[in-house]
């Protein structure tokens, strides 16, 4: 393993040695049930279910009662998408959304439209960013919900969020956003965003797999959502089921160690990001997908003009890359937020992202640099038409 190099943090993230530890008594011994309240075994995993609460709220300017654990972004996107709709259906059953939202949000947005709800789904300018105006000119008297990712899982692109939610609330619609790949680089506030609902993933933030949560506003104005899945009490009625103690006591470390250390990651990663991006575009004439200006810190998304993605990716089995989503890329699917910005077929078959974690080196960019270079040069050298 010394030897490879993983560069896919936005797919998922090695959990931080830190939370490993914070987990283990939970795994070991403190392994009570938190509803159990006549014993130390409850009483102990009730602690530690209630602390790691109240870290992650701290993480997005929330309150602990409005924190619902789930078992990870996917189910926080499909009650905050479903949920709404189910709740509110008597007020509407139109839905704004994007071409380049995460795809648990559009497949939830298609299983409502395929029982007849209207999804209205913006497209992005060629950076991948949403135009706030025309989130506003899509608004109809019975909008009922606007999902909005927070930052791209493809070509990092940040969303103006909070210039959405201010035109949400003035048009008195709830506004959702997936903020999994943004929580561990950016400082997120709910409030002053004008977020209603927004989802969670501990693995995009050196955390567990397996644990995400759902932001949902009690107040000014309360979200309403109805669960989505049914069997007991747990987490307020929002979703039933124990959830894992331990992965949300690592969820809980995960939150407080981005909230401490973000700015310090995001310079220290960012500046390694500009150093692999730089050189490869000097050295490959690489083009970057998605906007420069609005973007995460830790990726880059590139097209190697005369080199299909996958092909690069083969060529290079020690560096962990990615040419889509983690979502679709088990299914063999290409990029559908690429051709979404406007990019043609050819360009988007040649486009590899490189994600960047809290553990990456510099050596390993150094090194990531030399290899790229080397096949992109080989691979092309190949081409007759050249």
């Amino acid at each position: 393993m010394k030897d490879r190099i993983y560069l896919d943090n936005q797919s998922t993230t090695a959990v931080d040695p830190r939370v490993r530890a914070a987990m283990e008594p939970f795994l070991r011994d403190r392994y009570g049930h938190p509803a159990s309240r006549s014993h130390p075994y409850g009483w102990d995993a009730e602690r530690g279910l209630e602390s790691a609460r109240a870290q992650v709220a701290d993480l997005i300017g929330a309150e602990p009662r409005e924190i619902v654990f789930t078992s990870g972004g996917t189910e926080a996107d499909n009650l905050a998408v479903k949920g709404v709709a189910e709740a509110l259906e008597p007020k509407g059953r139109h839905v704004i959304t994007t071409g380049v939202e995460n795809r648990p949000v559009l497949d939830a947005c298609a299983w409502l439209q395929r029982r007849g709800w209207e999804i209205t789904c913006l497209a992005p300018d060629a950076g991948g960013r949403i135009d706030a105006s025309a989130v506003e000119a899509a608004i109809r008297d019975d909008t009922v919900l606007i999902s909005v990712q927070y930052a791209n899982h493809e070509v990092g692109t940040v969303q103006p969020v909070a210039e959405i939610g201010e035109i949400a609330a003035s048009r008195g619609v709830l506004l959702h956003s997936d903020a999994t790949q943004a929580a561990a680089w950016l400082p997120l506030h709910v409030r002053d965003e004008g977020v209603h609902l927004l989802s969670l993933s501990a693995n995009k933030m050196f955390g567990p797999k397996g644990v995400g949560a759902l932001y949902i506003r009690r107040r000014k104005p309360r979200a309403r959502v109805a669960p989505q899945i049914h069997g007991g009490g747990h987490e307020r009625g929002f979703r039933a089921g124990l959830p894992d103690i331990a992965g949300a006591v690592g969820f809980g470390l995960a939150a407080e160690l981005c909230r401490t250390e973000s700015k310090s990651d995001t310079e220290r990663v960012g500046a390694l990001r500009d150093v692999l991006e730089g050189a490869l575009l000097d050295e490959t004439g690489a083009t970057v997908m998605g906007s420069r200006e609005h973007r995460l810190p830790n990726c880059t998304n590139l097209a190697f003009e005369g080199v299909e993605g996958e092909a690069l990716l083969v060529a290079l089995p020690e560096i962990a890359l990615a040419t889509g989503s983690a979502c679709t890329s088990a299914t063999a699917q290409p990029s559908y937020v690429l051709p979404a910005m406007g990019v043609d077929k050819s360009t988007a078959a040649s486009s590899v992202r490189f994600s960047l974690g809290r553990f990456t080196q510099p050596e390993e960019i150094d090194r990531t640099v030399v290899r790229v270079k080397d096949v992109v040069a080989r691979t092309r050298a190949l081409d007759p038409r050249r």
